[in-house]
């Protein structure tokens, strides 16, 4: 357990949750927001006002599987009372997974390398039922080589401005998408993001452009051509959030959190 000043400690969380039901990961007015309801459960546990920061906010409907947060307390608990403590005062589609010291150094979004998402849709004439708001849906048929042709342009350090949202606050619109993996198995369709930062709804409108080059719509050269015109009017719509899941941060091995995210291995 490492001590702050004058005996206050840092805390990481791992945090999972359903977004559907809430107004997105940042606090609003409402209340209704993931950050509002874990504030409230740590503040009751920890019989303080506690504010949190975390690794990458999210959107309404988008799902939590792994998003770290950190706050600061001068309350002295084993850490696996805080999981079971503020899971006993959270709504069921909020659990925290684990909760680790760390270091006055550490930051959850600072100290991120690199932030991954995954995006999972359904193809199928008919929409979902049971999977409601747990996948994105597709009527057409999709093409697997074209979607990876017009995926492959989108890799590297770029400038994004055409699949950023108006009310990015990003400094930048510049980043380094690492990792654009597609996978399919029967009608479930998986795609995987990984980047040193993304920004706002940057992967709900990469989606909208992926899925009209694989329905046809669209060539996948024109996905370049999108890249290249640094204009948000020349991409598609932004996508459903409904199939949306930030998987989680990575960190540097040093501070030792853990990677695993439990729930990823249940999903289509």
């Amino acid at each position: 357990m490492t001590q702050d000043r004058q005996g206050w400690v840092r805390l990481a969380l791992g945090i999972s949750y359903h977004g559907g039901h809430y107004q997105g990961w940042q606090s609003q007015p409402s209340g209704q927001t993931i950050q509002d309801q874990l504030e409230k459960a740590l503040s009751q546990f920890a019989n303080h006002r506690v504010s949190t920061l975390c690794a990458g906010r999210t959107d309404a409907g988008v799902h939590g599987l792994m998003q770290v947060v950190h706050f600061d307390t001068p309350a002295l608990r084993p850490e696996a009372s805080w999981v079971r403590g503020t899971n006993a005062l959270l709504p069921r589609d909020i659990a925290v997974q684990w909760a680790q010291h760390v270091p006055p150094e550490f930051h959850c979004r600072a100290s991120a390398l690199t932030r991954r998402y995954s995006y999972h849709l359904l193809q199928s004439p008919v929409r979902p039922s049971v999977e409601q708001g747990r996948v994105g849906w597709v009527f057409r048929p999709l093409a697997m080589p074209a979607m990876q042709a017009a995926a492959a342009c989108l890799l590297g350090e770029h400038d994004f401005s055409s699949f950023r949202a108006s009310a990015c606050q990003a400094l930048s619109p510049v980043k380094h998408l690492m990792r654009l993996d597609i996978t399919q198995r029967g009608a479930y369709w998986r795609f995987d993001f990984e980047a040193n930062a993304f920004l706002h709804h940057m992967i709900r409108n990469l989606m909208g452009c992926l899925v009209m080059v694989g329905d046809g719509r669209k060539p996948p050269g024109w996905m370049a051509e999108v890249l290249a015109a640094r204009d948000r009017d020349a991409a598609a719509p932004t996508f459903s959030p409904d199939g949306l899941y930030f998987v989680g941060p990575r960190y540097a091995e040093h501070w030792q959190l853990p990677s695993h995210t439990p729930l990823f291995d249940l999903l289509p």
